[in-house]
């Protein structure tokens, strides 16, 4: 898949579901139980155990989601991530040899940042979509709507405390999409195997994306 096409389905949906899990068949578990919620992305973070393994099955089991890699700290991760078959690589933070590297394999890929320096360098070095991360620590949906002022042409997706109360109230403010962790991929309903659970959470941020969406268009 292009990477235009990759973008424009995370655009489309607007939720990236961030999936840590204790175990491979865990992370499994949880990425056919976010599908089934309506949510087509799942981000498997590199801090699973086996994740390169994960992606690898998850790409050719699933073939319409998008499965992407998270927690990518270096250029050497970056590339094993991409000969997994990793669709789209997501950084906690910046890192330029790592954009560079993500470049050249024309491969999308979400760069962490937090500050407007840092989200700068990061648009700048080539970044498709900038993860403000821990947002909720710096105000939420409010730094968000700052944030837009100055930088209305980045991309900016929220991550950290991105709840089902503040959802609605981020993508208002401007975010590009929702990267959504524990708040969709309860740990309880994790741990418990209960996938009616996790699917639900999984839909109702869906409604929740939706309906703020079509809010915004109408002001």
């Amino acid at each position: 898949m292009k990477k235009q096409e990759v973008r424009a389905i995370i655009e489309k949906v607007g939720i990236v579901p961030v999936i840590r899990a204790s175990s491979a068949e865990e992370a499994r578990f949880a990425a056919d139980c976010v599908c089934k919620g309506g949510v087509p992305i799942v981000e498997i973070t590199m801090t699973v155990p086996e994740a390169l393994d994960v992606i690898r099955e998850l790409v050719k089991t699933m073939p319409d989601v998008l499965v992407g890699a998270g927690t990518v700290l270096s250029e050497e991760a970056l590339r094993k991530c991409a000969a997994a078959g990793a669709q789209f690589l997501v950084t906690p933070g910046f890192n330029a040899p790592t954009v560079a590297a993500a470049r050249e394999l024309d491969l999308l890929i979400m760069v962490g940042a937090l500050t407007p320096s840092e989200i700068m360098a990061a648009s700048a070095s080539g970044a498709d979509f900038v993860k403000v991360f821990p947002c909720g620590s710096m105000g939420g949906p409010k730094y968000i709507q700052a944030l837009r002022g100055p930088f209305p042409q980045i991309p900016l997706v929220p991550t950290g405390d991105v709840t089902l109360e503040t959802a609605a109230d981020y993508i208002r403010a401007g975010a590009a999409a929702l990267g959504v962790g524990g708040e969709m991929i309860a740990k309880d309903a994790l741990k418990a195997r209960d996938g009616d659970a996790l699917s639900k959470l999984a839909a109702l941020f869906v409604d929740l994306v939706r309906d703020a969406r079509k809010t915004s268009a109408k002001l």
